[in-house]
């Protein structure tokens, strides 16, 4: 039953109309965009202190196979052990503190390149050259015990590894809440990055980033041509302590007014922004195929459930290829869920697809510059995993990647949104109602960065 799947919980959230704004301040500071004192306090009180994704378990899915995280100054890496646990370690040797790994690569055991000290996958002290510590062969081993690498909190959830640099942090179950719930049903770890996976620089705060998924109010200004296939004012949101998902049906007001075949053929043309659906419609189109009269054509009055067919049809394709998609409610098939994961991860997903955006504060600390990471999600059924993979593309500075026309258009606008969000005579920005997500993630930011922070 569609009531006792968790995606129902946003199939019925609520719109705009009945949320209370009561609590929201609906303007948000401008320094928080530019102020490298802001940028500071994120670092500290944020950064360092927060889940944060640092890659996908498949990036490492062999014994020993290893990738560093930067984040500013910082440097960790994480490892698969030979329990097959991925654990995650400070980049630095305990003996005179050398960073010892760069990148990406596969080790047996890691050694400190400046004087051999050595350590296994589990972050132990294996051996030391040539030793000469003071006193006796018992109390070097003692030191041995305490001087393996310093281990910091990995965990993993839909093949995505999160590493928190802060050591006490509470558990990643505790920080996603609700999430684990209304995602697992996706079966996002059988997922596989597939077309593009990009990481580049862009001149803008990283939370511009962000802020530019959280609402639908750009689509008429920015994507004119998605203005069918969205409508925000139907959307509805659901809030998830820190994080936040928000769900819009495909065209269904926009569309409401145009004739059935005009409907359909605005359903053919999704695949331009969904590829995934393009293999259900010959589905839909048998399916259709029922209310069409012997000269083929729909009725010019009367219902015809389009919606129903697509979800049915996609229902019935995800299943033939071997995607369970029995936890999924039937909107959840056809629409998309807009989810943001606090404080840097975009999700945009629906049945077998989906693309994520990151955003990661600038090595420099310069906060009018970040670099996002934009990945297609695809579901292939195991055998084709490994062949359909698409590498990470490391965009090199001053160079540019050409996306899709709808996120080619978000790079652009980003860019100029920060010139203007840097001119101090402006003290703060103004939020509508429309963009209560934002009012709710600049509210969570706050928690984490402002001196009261309850974090």
């Amino acid at each position: 039953m569609q009531r006792d799947k968790p995606g129902r919980l946003v199939d019925e959230g609520p719109r705009i109309a009945q949320i209370d704004f009561t609590g929201y301040r609906m303007r948000v500071p401008t320094d928080r965009y530019y102020s490298p004192e802001f940028a500071e306090r994120e670092r500290d009180r944020l950064w360092l202190r927060t889940w944060q994704i640092v890659g996908r378990c498949d990036d490492i899915p062999e014994t020993g196979d290893w990738l560093e995280y930067k984040l500013f100054d910082q440097s960790w890496i994480v490892v698969r052990g030979r329990d097959d646990k991925i654990r995650g370690f400070v980049n630095a040797c305990r003996h005179r503190g050398n960073a010892f790994c760069e990148g990406k690569g596969h080790a047996a055991r890691f050694t400190c390149p400046y004087h051999n000290w050595s350590y296994g996958l589990d972050g132990k002290l294996l051996a030391v050259a040539r030793p000469d510590f003071d006193g006796t062969l018992e109390e070097f081993v003692g030191a041995k015990e305490e001087l393996g690498l310093i281990e910091v909190p990995v965990e993993t959830f839909a093949c995505f590894i999160f590493l928190n640099p802060d050591r006490d942090a509470p558990p990643l179950s505790e920080f996603l809440g609700e999430a684990v719930e209304l995602l697992g049903p996706y079966r996002i770890e059988e997922m596989i990055p597939y077309g593009f996976n990009v990481r580049e620089e862009i001149a803008c705060n990283w939370k511009v980033v962000l802020d530019a998924f959280q609402e639908g109010y750009h689509i008429q200004g920015v994507h004119p041509e998605l203005v069918a296939a969205m409508d925000e004012s139907q959307e509805r949101y659901v809030f998830c302590g820190d994080h936040s998902v928000a769900t819009a049906p495909f065209g269904s007001s926009n569309l409401g007014d145009s004739s059935l075949e005009e409907q359909v053929a605005a359903i053919h043309g999704l695949p331009a922004t969904f590829p995934a659906v393009a293999d259900s419609l010959p589905r839909f189109d048998k399916l259709l195929a029922n209310y069409r009269d012997a000269d083929g054509k729909l009725p010019a009055s009367g219902e015809v459930p389009l919606r129903t067919l697509l979800q049915q049809a996609m229902r019935q394709s995800w299943e033939a290829k071997g995607l369970d998609v029995g936890g999924l409610t039937d909107n959840q098939l056809s629409d998309n869920h807009f989810w943001i994961l606090f404080p840097n991860f975009f999700l945009t997903i629906h049945a077998g697809e989906g693309t994520l955006i990151m955003a990661f504060p600038h090595e420099d600390g310069d906060p009018n510059r970040c670099y996002w990471h934009v990945q297609n999600l695809q579901w292939f059924p195991p055998e084709e995993r490994a062949t359909n993979r698409t590498p990470l593309r490391q965009v090199p500075e001053g160079e540019h990647y050409p996306y899709f026309l709808a996120l080619e258009q978000d790079y652009e606008q980003m860019q100029h949104q920060q010139r203007g969000l840097r001119n101090k005579a402006q003290p703060f920005l103004t939020l509508t109602r429309q963009e209560v997500r934002l009012a709710h993630y600049h509210a969570a930011l706050s928690s984490w960065v402002e001196p009261e922070s309850p974090h």
